[in-house]
C-alpha cells in the first residue's frame, strides 16, 4: 500500500465513525424523520461516504468506532454536526440529549464539562449560528 493511501484510509475511517455517531443520534428516538434523512444525505456527501457505506451504517451504526479527533477545534466541529442533527428533530427528547452527551464523551470532552458543552452547543444551534460562529463561541465560552 502506498504511503499516501495510509492517510487516506485513516481519514475515511474517521469520517465513517463520525457519520455512524450522527446516525446513532438520529435513531435515538427510534425513527428517522425526513429532515434528519435529508441532513444525513447531505452529510454523507460531505464526508465522502459511499452509497454502500451509507446503507451499511444505516443498518448497523454501532459497527464503526468513534475516533475522537486530537484537536479541540475538530472535536467542536463534530459536536456541531451532532448538535445540528439533534436540533433537526425540533423536539429534543431525553434520549437524544443523553445520546449527544455520550457522543460528546466519545469525542473526548471530559465528564466534568460535557454537560455544559452540550448545553452550550444546543443553545448555539438553536440560534442557527454558522460553523464559524459556533467555533468562536465555544472556544471563548470560558473567557
Amino acid at each position: 500500500m502506498p504511503f499516501s493511501e495510509l492517510f487516506d484510509n485513516e481519514f475515511k475511517e474517521r469520517n465513517r465513525g463520525h457519520f455512524s455517531a450522527i446516525v446513532r443520534v438520529a435513531f435515538a428516538d427510534g425513527k428517522v424523520s425526513l429532515e434528519e434523512k435529508d441532513f444525513l444525505n447531505k452529510l454523507a456527501s460531505r464526508l465522502e461516504i459511499s452509497e454502500d457505506e451509507y446503507n451499511e451504517i444505516l443498518t448497523d451504526p454501532w459497527k464503526h468506532a468513534i475516533n475522537p479527533p486530537y484537536l479541540y477545534t475538530q472535536r467542536l466541529e463534530r459536536l456541531f454536526d451532532l448538535a445540528r442533527m439533534v436540533h433537526v428533530d425540533h423536539h429534543l427528547g431525553d434520549q437524544q440529549e443523553v445520546m449527544l452527551t455520550r457522543m460528546g464523551l466519545a469525542l473526548g470532552f471530559t465528564p466534568g464539562n460535557v454537560n455544559y458543552i452540550v448545553s452550550k452547543a444546543l443553545s448555539l444551534v438553536d440560534k442557527k449560528v454558522d460553523l464559524d460562529t459556533f467555533l468562536f463561541e465555544m472556544e471563548n465560552m470560558n473567557k
